[in-house]
């Protein structure tokens, strides 16, 4: 099958532009160009680990319905999903989708603690109840023990315990008025993790939100984006039809999410070309997008002298393809010195949940990030994806979303309650 190269690159018949058009498996044209651009291929150097070899993994899968071995299951496995390979196929490949599907049909059987992760996921109401718990843990003073009786390494909970970071344990409020004369109002997407984890961000799109003149909701029946099951072969359908079903019945101009993890998520929730899907999708934006699109010309941040990297998570590089706003936003506030960080189009290593299924890859292509950071000699770096920040920083490197920086440059401050 692979042996076959398709020169014909027209447009199939009945091809609209409304759908992408989604390739089969069997037309990589095996040029080669995915490999350079794939982490895995970066960290192994064989053929095994690129995006060219999984597509033959998936095309046995979906179009040859043959078993594949534990080998070429193990190659498939370690892809990171990063979809750096979409951004490069000249046959326009949507590996992503294939790769989704691929995972669907091999139907994984979770081990306990993902089990575990994936009902808490979907689960907000026990989600809340065990964040308490967490807090009592850290507070303890049992953290440094347990790491050394080795106990949470035979637990495999060893990589997650070492990501916890003191959660919020109220919730949002479900309305956050502006100040100033309206403009509209929007939905804030909070996702499953980011509320307890990432509140800071979310309070700084809201103020952000407010001070240009939005009303904010934020409707506490939305839940997580279904990402973490898709991408790991579980079905996420009932995660997107309540998000659906949530947001489409909201009387607001816009659905804002300030993860872009999550965005790449929303963004594909129009696969099944359905009605709901359609109004959901044409209302949905980038956070960083619409405060861009809507910044008054009247409105001027504080000067602050900061060196700034701009990491480009992959999310928001080869899905949502936005990247660009981040530095526009950022130049906004005088005196600033912005960069891109070098090596942008490789993946961290985070890659939702494989810092955690991976840690080992994980980790390898995390400390060719920091070392980058650092050759950079800059103040922060920035990143829109808030597991890409979580996973990056340390005590020697500062990462944060770019609503912070911004946020704090208002020349009124108006602080939305928490």
């Amino acid at each position: 099958m692979f042996e076959y190269v398709d020169m014909d690159f027209s447009e199939p018949e009945g091809q609209t532009d409304s759908w992408p058009y989604i390739p089969d498996a069997g037309e990589c044209l095996r040029c080669g160009m995915c490999v350079s651009s794939c982490p895995t291929f970066r960290l192994f150097q064989i053929d095994e680990e690129t995006p060219r070899r999984r597509i033959r993994t998936i095309s046995k899968i979906l179009v040859e319905k043959l078993p594949v071995s534990d080998e070429e299951h193990l190659h498939l496995d370690n892809c990171l999903q990063c979809r750096a390979c979409e951004m490069v196929c000249p046959s326009k490949m949507a590996y992503g989708q294939l790769f989704d599907d691929a995972q669907a049909q091999i139907s994984n059987k979770p081990i306990w603690l993902a089990k575990l992760a994936f009902w808490l996921i979907e689960k907000k109401q026990w989600r809340s109840r065990v964040m308490p718990l967490l807090v009592a843990y850290l507070k303890s003073g049992l953290q440094k023990p347990l790491r050394l009786s080795g106990l949470l390494k035979k637990l495999r909970l060893s990589d997650a315990e070492a990501l916890i970071r003191t959660p919020t344990l109220n919730s949002l409020a479900a309305f956050y008025p502006s100040a100033i004369t309206k403009r509209g109002r929007v939905a804030l997407f909070t996702g499953c993790i980011a509320e307890h984890f990432d509140r800071e961000t979310l309070l700084a799109a809201i103020k952000l939100l407010n001070a240009i003149g939005f009303d904010v909701l934020v409707p506490p029946q939305q839940g997580c984006c279904g990402a973490i099951h898709q991408h790991n072969g579980q079905s996420a359908k009932d995660l997107i039809n309540k998000n659906i079903n949530t947001l489409n019945a909201l009387d607001v101009d816009a659905v804002l999410y300030t993860a872009s993890g999550c965005g790449a998520m929303l963004s594909e929730y129009d696969r099944n070309d359905n009605e709901a899907g359609k109004l959901f999708s044409g209302r949905l934006s980038d956070i960083n997008d619409f405060l861009l699109k809507h910044w008054p010309d009247d409105l001027q941040l504080k000067a602050f002298n900061l060196k700034v990297a701009v990491h480009e998570p992959c999310s928001q590089r080869n899905v949502l393809k936005n990247q660009h706003t981040v530095y526009e936003l950022l130049r906004k506030i005088p005196m600033i010195s912005i960069e891109a960080l070098a090596d942008n189009n490789i993946c961290c290593g985070s890659g939702g949940s494989y810092m955690l299924t991976h840690p080992e890859n994980a980790a390898q292509l995390k400390t060719l990030k920091q070392q980058t950071i650092i050759a950079t000699h800059v103040d922060v770096v920035v990143s829109s994806n808030f597991g890409c920040a979580l996973f990056l920083a340390d005590e020697n490197i500062k990462v944060e979303h770019p609503l912070l920086l911004l946020s704090r440059q208002l020349k009124k401050q108006s602080n939305p309650g928490s």
